[in-house]
């Protein structure tokens, strides 16, 4: 089954640039310093999926081209990965039916209190129409596909990756139990974060996200959520080992395993 991701957005919390920051990363002049917030979309045979849906999604939806989403698969529930949930509707209007959104339960109870009137018994017309779907670290479908949750920790938050087949995406991670690396065992791609070169006490830095490359040994590696603190995306991806590639926003790959 061929898989097709797009990188939405590759930055970090505040994207880059980062409001009022003069740094040479935000001033830089390179459209692939230019970092929304986090997010992919993925293309499993007729079916469209995103992971996350952060402030950023229309502006993403649209430079993409989106004409159709089946389901958002949320990670956690920091406000630069589902903020955006109300731009959901759009595809409400398109699709005639109802967003279909899977995440932990503490993180579909958040998305209820945040968008609390999509969820009213008197909804306001035009409001989202949601349909939450709670799931653990059981695989799950959607559709005919099967999801394998990964748990990782943001210090002490619990948040979930998601493997399809033989890509993984992992965001927002400081570790990752034995228990859930061997779910990320024989992997064509590996997403995962890496935020900075200076240690962060939530995030993977460079030097971390490079020993779980070493790890796992996935065919090939692309970093995401990235700061304006880890450098341009030149001068990193001149330090990067031969298989592992820094993501920029609009970057499509495939897997055909």
């Amino acid at each position: 089954m061929a898989l097709r991701m797009e990188f939405l957005g590759t930055g970090t919390s505040q994207g880059v640039p980062v409001v009022a920051c003069v740094c040479p990363v935000c001033t830089s002049g390179d459209p692939k310093d230019n970092r929304l917030r986090s997010s992919v979309r993925l293309t499993l045979g007729e079916h469209e999926l995103l992971i996350d849906a952060g402030p950023d999604l229309r502006q993403q939806a649209l430079r993409s081209r989106m004409q159709r989403v089946d389901g958002v698969l949320l990670t956690h529930e920091h406000m630069d990965h589902v903020a955006g949930i109300d731009e959901l509707r759009a595809f409400n209007y398109a699709q005639k039916r109802a967003m279909e959104l899977y995440g932990l339960p503490r993180t579909l109870d958040a998305v209820e209190r945040t968008f609390h009137y999509a969820f009213a018994k008197d909804k306001y017309p035009g409001v989202p129409e949601l349909n939450l779907h709670p799931v653990g670290l059981e695989p799950f479908h959607v559709g005919e596909y099967r999801i394998i949750p990964v748990e990782v920790m943001h210090d002490r938050l619990p948040v979930l990756g998601y493997r399809v087949n033989d890509m993984a995406y992992i965001t927002d991670a400081k570790t990752i139990a034995p228990e859930e690396r061997a779910k990320l065992q024989g992997l064509d791609v590996l997403v995962i974060n890496a935020l900075r070169v200076d240690p962060h006490h939530s995030h993977l830095n460079l030097e971390e996200a490079l020993e779980i490359v070493a790890d796992l040994a996935p065919r090939r590696t692309y970093f995401t959520h990235i700061s304006h603190l880890l450098g341009s995306h030149v001068m990193v991806s001149s330090m990067l080992p031969a298989r592992v590639h820094l993501s920029y926003d609009g970057l499509v790959i495939h897997s055909d395993t």
